[in-house]
């Protein structure tokens, strides 16, 4: 079952950049973790990391080198999403862009809620 997730080109090309500083040919590669956990000031907060581990239970998005893993619970809050890269003024940083299942989102761009 193909879950629609996304991962825009910025955000590629920015996971690449990010992995390749620490994915080394003896550990077999980094890849960029995204999952849902409670918390934040709306109920639910994205969580970004760099995991050499993958489970049974992920999913894995984008390309070699750059590769993103989800798992299936944290997918369900992110299915028809897409993970981009925006850069700013006051920094930059990976965010989460469009996800129907958020009913709210508040300005940090990190935190959300679903119904």
């Amino acid at each position: 079952m193909a879950i629609d997730f996304t991962i825009t080109p910025e955000a590629q090309a920015q996971l690449k950049k990010v992995l390749s500083k620490t994915n080394e040919p003896s550990n077999g590669g980094s890849r960029f973790r995204i999952a849902v956990a409670g918390g934040g000031c709306a109920g639910f907060q994205y969580v970004f990391k760099v995991d050499d581990s993958q489970g049974k239970e992920d999913q894995i998005f984008g390309e070699e080198q750059g590769e993103v893993i989800i798992d299936d619970i944290s997918l369900g809050l992110l299915k028809g999403a897409a993970l981009d890269y925006e850069e700013e003024l006051i920094g930059a940083q990976f965010v989460i862009k469009n996800n129907p299942q958020a009913t709210t989102s508040c300005g940090c761009k990190t935190s959300f809620s679903v119904v």
